[in-house]
């Protein structure tokens, strides 16, 4: 009897144990939808190290929100910077930051930030003008990974972009994933958020900018085009590419040749090796 009696306790806390991780899978599941569908605060920054950044940086910092008790570790250095800088600290309770921030990794401070001022597509080219430099600019059709914009934006920023441009519908802007996956650049780059792309698309092809836009499908190969004039640089969506309207509107289509068995490369990476094969014919063209 006390036998059968045992088995039953533990069939019953096997229930029990596989009842609890349910509910917890479940919970991790709310939570996860929560997140995806909460909207994105452009004027925030979160995380201490993305608040330092910003410190250093040409974002103005309105005021900042710390957790409560919370004085260990780079979070004193926060503190003592905000203070010589005369920025307004307010301690607030960790499931208030929860609320307010983006993602859980708020790492306990949330920065108020001035709204990110976007250039226009003018300014774009005046930087080219005052560098006395060919326009180099980089187009992105409806990029939506806040990851792959600000991986983008770094490389943009390190090989020679004068300015990027997206769309203001279906398109990612600069948030704070994308600040702290550009490790910075976003302060560096000017960032154009326009109507309609297939439009600027003509304007600039009116200022003299051949348009290339990036498909595997391409008739030229990015090795040996000739990127030396002015050039803009067409990278579309993570899943669907480049839109219909905006692929004709291009001048030519260039492919980045590929062996192996995957047909396609991630967004930020076919934007990175198209950058630096143009910033390539730039160098190699003033020898």
């Amino acid at each position: 009897m006390a036998k059968r009696e045992n088995k039953r306790k533990v069939e019953l806390e096997f229930q029990k144990e596989a009842e609890r991780q349910k509910r917890k899978e479940r919970a991790i599941k709310k939570a996860k939808e929560v997140i995806e569908e909460k909207e994105i605060n452009e004027n925030i920054i979160e995380g201490r190290n993305p608040v330092l950044e910003a410190f250093d940086s040409k974002i103005t910092v309105e005021k900042i929100l710390v957790s409560k008790g919370d004085t260990k570790g780079s979070i004193i250095k926060v503190l003592s910077i905000a203070k010589e800088k005369g920025i307004p600290v307010i301690e607030v309770d960790r499931r208030k930051l929860d609320e307010i921030a983006n993602t859980p990794n708020h790492q306990g401070v949330v920065a108020y930030i001035t709204p990110y001022r976007y250039a226009e597509v003018a300014d774009i080219l005046k930087i080219a003008q005052d560098r006395s430099e060919k326009p180099f600019v980089l187009i992105l059709d409806e990029i939506q990974d806040p990851h792959n914009l600000g991986s983008i934006i770094r490389t943009a920023e390190l090989s020679g972009v004068h300015g990027v441009i997206i769309p203001k519908r279906r398109s990612m802007g600069v948030n704070t994933t994308v600040f702290k996956t550009s490790a910075g650049a976003v302060n560096h780059m000017a960032i154009a958020k326009v109507t309609n792309i297939a439009r600027v698309i003509d304007e600039l092809k009116d200022a003299g900018i051949f348009v290339y836009g990036a498909d595997m499908e391409g008739d030229s190969k990015s090795y040996n085009t000739n990127f030396e004039g002015g050039v803009g640089l067409v990278i579309g969506n993570e899943g669907k590419g480049i839109s219909r309207l905006v692929r004709e509107k291009c001048d030519g289509i260039v492919s980045i040749p590929m062996v192996g068995k995957v047909n396609s490369l991630n967004a930020s990476v076919a934007a990175g090796i198209l950058m630096y094969e143009v910033m390539k014919s730039r160098i190699t063209g003033k020898k």
